[in-house]
């Protein structure tokens, strides 16, 4: 079993920048992949971001490529998965999950119980 935490979430104004971290542990060998998922009130949750672990491979949806970048620790790279957001925006406000992929799944099985974000205009 894996267990993800996230954290970094807050308050914060247009046009700055946060950074979320989800921290990994338990069989965090048995990943494939992790990524970032949000859910705004009354809106269903949608995927922000994901990274591979095999070749580092990254994908980002449209809404915040060339704003959120994912990174990973230098050393025991399988441990957490950061999303350094930048140039906020108040439709960026949601709650903000971590998620993780085993093995070959198709679908993402497990999750932390996220972070709330928050962006004022």
């Amino acid at each position: 079993q894996v267990s993800l935490v996230e954290a970094g979430g807050g308050l914060v104004q247009a046009g700055d920048s946060l950074r979320l971290s989800c921290a990994a542990s338990g069989r965090t060998f048995s990943m494939s992949a992790m990524g970032w998922f949000r859910q705004a009130p009354g809106k269903q949750r949608e995927f922000v971001a994901a990274m591979t672990w095999s070749d580092g491979d990254t994908s980002y949806a449209d809404s915040v490529k060339g704003r959120f970048t994912l990174s990973t620790p230098k050393y025991n790279k399988n441990a957490a998965l950061y999303l350094t957001m930048n140039n906020l925006k108040p439709e960026d406000t949601a709650r903000y999950y971590c998620a993780g992929q085993r093995g070959d799944s198709q679908s993402w099985d497990y999750w932390g119980q996220g972070t709330q974000v928050t962006v004022s205009s």
